[in-house]
């Protein structure tokens, strides 16, 4: 199927444009029914966002002036290949006098290098900036 972009008009997306939904595992979401799960046929994997989808969400929330919206929507989009267990750990380093500023630059650059997640990257690195100039980082 070809990608296009995608606007307002699109939204919600589930409804009104489906068939550009696929699954990670290739499924397309018009193809995955309540029958296939009960049958077993559907997995979870099978059943989480893309992506794609993501980025479709946000080009519909910048169509509809809201950017910030559609940034979390990006953000999210590159986390779908950090595995669950290392983004509760990140998460959890993010938090207040949690990490010292070097901790905090290690894990911007695994997000980058490992997982090419470059926004996520960027956002670990300002609030490491942020965390010192506030005096949040874990002293040693």
């Amino acid at each position: 199927m070809e990608k296009r972009n995608m606007n307002s008009q699109d939204y919600p997306l589930a409804t009104k444009s489906p068939q550009f939904i696929k699954t990670p595992t290739g499924k397309k979401l018009e193809d995955i029914t309540l029958e296939q799960v009960i049958n077993g046929e559907i997995k979870p994997e099978d059943v989480r966002i893309s992506r794609e989808t993501l980025e479709m969400q946000a080009q519909i929330a910048e169509s509809m002036n809201r950017d910030a919206v559609a940034r979390n929507f990006r953000r999210a989009s590159e986390l779908i290949t950090v595995p669950d267990e290392r983004l509760l750990v990140i998460y959890n380093c993010l938090r207040p006098y949690r990490s010292t500023k070097e901790e905090l630059l290690v894990i911007a650059e695994e997000l980058e290098n490992i997982y090419n997640a470059k926004v996520n990257a960027h956002f670990v690195r300002e609030a490491a900036e942020v965390y010192e100039q506030r005096g949040k980082l874990r002293q040693e």
